[in-house]
């Protein structure tokens, strides 16, 4: 039991780290301390050998004996080398580990499942020998990726809009009900028709305000790959999601390469980020073909920026440009698609396995988190 006359003799463990002393002094404190019986070292405590704990309270610093000062170093070292207070504590990734996980995580999450899938076929109608396909452009919430929705303003609920597909020669009427909140219009990328067809508010046409229609009337004449897409407030219009592919077959087929599937691409870099087809790595979609098979692919750029596509293991055979085949084919692995443009390829898949496929821009398509963007991947199949 400690009187009120003692309170005065009594020493705080902690002192020892907070004032300033000389070995003798040092030891004169750990004298103090040992008539508790512990010493307290770093904030733990250390059991003083009995030696150190009967020394007299009152004996001068002269009196502390080479057995007292081991026992001063022996509760050091152990103070010193006392285990870790959490050993089950798993240590930090370093940089580059956890660089590698993130990079990782993003392949195998591949293909990543989101809500919507754009360039749904768009089914017709016949009317009196027309085929008549039916429009109608609304806002919407399109996820692009897991997790991350972003405001929409799309053809048919989908981004990129359906795919409308004719054959050269068709009579086409395209009937388009407006459901925004502003005026809009559709321009029919590429394909030749007649000038008040072309979609260009205050030019070509006046534009279609809220809540009413208007009908693109024409006879599909040149074959290839096309585009439509709004023309009023393209900028704004456009970027959030007015826009789909357009393709006119040509009645002969031997006009073109044979190939054994067809892949649209459409690039994006706008509203909705870095996109192929309206969705961001990982949650884009393979291609995917049986060894031996040939591919088309037709890329359309939609954004404003230009997309070199690159195409790991397998060239490409360039065969043609906005819809026009050609006169001399190329080879490449490589191809630049600027704003506009449509180029169509042919892959053959020669080699097994699963083939990177990305813009080689590469902060549209890698960093240090892993892949993004506009990557995906052609599998082949043996």
């Amino acid at each position: 039991m400690t009187s009120a006359n003692d309170t005065k003799d009594e020493i705080k463990a902690t002192d020892i780290l907070k004032t300033p002393t000389s070995r003798r002094s040092f030891l004169r404190w750990s004298g103090l301390i040992a008539a508790a019986g512990t010493l307290t070292a770093c904030g733990k405590a250390v059991a003083v050998p009995p030696a150190v704990a009967t020394l007299p309270a009152g004996a001068p610093a002269s009196a502390a004996t080479p057995s007292m000062e081991a026992a001063m170093d022996h509760s050091a070292a152990a103070a010193t080398s006392a285990p870790a207070a959490d050993a089950t504590t798993a240590p930090a990734l370093s940089e580059w580990e956890e660089m590698d996980r993130m990079h990782e995580a993003g392949v195998k999450a591949f293909p990543a499942k989101t809500k919507g899938l754009g360039m749904q076929p768009l089914e017709y109608r016949m009317e009196n020998g027309v085929k008549v396909f039916d429009l109608t452009c609304e806002k919407t919430m399109w996820e692009v990726e897991v997790g991350k929705e972003l405001e929409a303003w799309v053809y048919n609920g989908q981004l990129p809009g359906p795919e409308i597909r004719v054959v050269e020669g068709d009579k086409v009427r395209i009937n388009l009900t407006n459901n925004l909140h502003q005026s809009t219009a559709i321009h029919l990328h590429g394909v030749m028709l007649p000038n008040a067809m072309d979609g260009v508010p205050y030019i070509t046409q006046p534009p279609i305000t809220p809540g009413s229609s208007f009908s693109y009337e024409f006879t599909a004449r040149n074959p290839g790959s096309h585009m439509y897409h709004s023309h009023h407030n393209s900028t704004k219009q456009v970027s959030m999601g007015l826009l789909g592919p357009l393709i006119i077959e040509p009645k002969d087929r031997s006009k073109d390469p044979a190939y054994d599937k067809d892949y649209t691409i459409i690039l994006n870099d706008t509203s909705q980020g870095l996109t192929l087809n309206g969705k961001s790595f990982p949650a884009t979609q393979p291609l995917t073909a049986k060894l031996g098979q040939k591919i088309r692919i037709r890329y359309m750029n939609e954004g404003m920026m230009i997309h070199p596509m690159h195409l790991h293991g397998l060239p490409q055979l360039v065969f043609s440009k906005d819809g026009w085949n050609l006169p001399q084919p190329f080879m490449c692995d490589t191809v630049n698609v600027a704003p506009g443009e449509r180029w169509d390829v042919i892959v053959d898949c020669t080699d097994p396995g699963v083939w990177a496929f990305h813009c080689h821009i590469l902060s549209h398509a890698e960093n240090e988190h892993g892949m993004f963007g506009m990557v995906t991947v052609l599998v082949v199949e043996e």
